[in-house]
């Protein structure tokens, strides 16, 4: 029996290590449980805009942001059927009807107070 990791192309090696090591982050670090559902968005959502009301540099949370948008796209993966890409060291998802997004900016984008991860799943998902 093939597990769901072997069956994935190469371009979705690190984007789902950076996911899984967010999860593990915040369940231990911040008490959150993070299940790769959309609902579980709203706290990642949240836990973005409160590291920014803290005033927490952007470099102090480069890696973490990385890790809830790689999250968030495996999200995207698990409802959707999408697949991870890789450009240039950029990951992108692309979903079954040609779209590409950017979950990883758009987490960058959430810290900024310019976007939302639960709202680009819900765009991203949409038939």
């Amino acid at each position: 029996m093939t597990t769901q990791q072997e069956t994935r192309p190469p371009a979705a090696a690190k984007p789902v290590r950076w996911a899984a090591d967010a999860v593990a982050v915040m369940r231990e670090g911040a008490r959150l449980r993070l299940d790769y559902s959309a609902q579980s968005l709203w706290r990642v959502d949240r836990m973005i805009e409160g590291l920014r009301g803290e005033g927490t540099p952007y470099a102090a949370v480069e890696s973490t942001l990385r890790g809830l948008g790689a999250y968030a796209g495996e999200v995207i993966v698990r409802q959707s059927g999408a697949e991870w890409w890789a450009t240039g060291g950029d990951h992108w998802i692309r979903t079954p009807d040609g779209r590409m997004w950017d979950p990883i900016d758009e987490a960058r984008r959430c810290f900024e107070a310019d976007g939302s991860l639960r709202l680009l799943c819900r765009d991203a998902t949409r038939p």
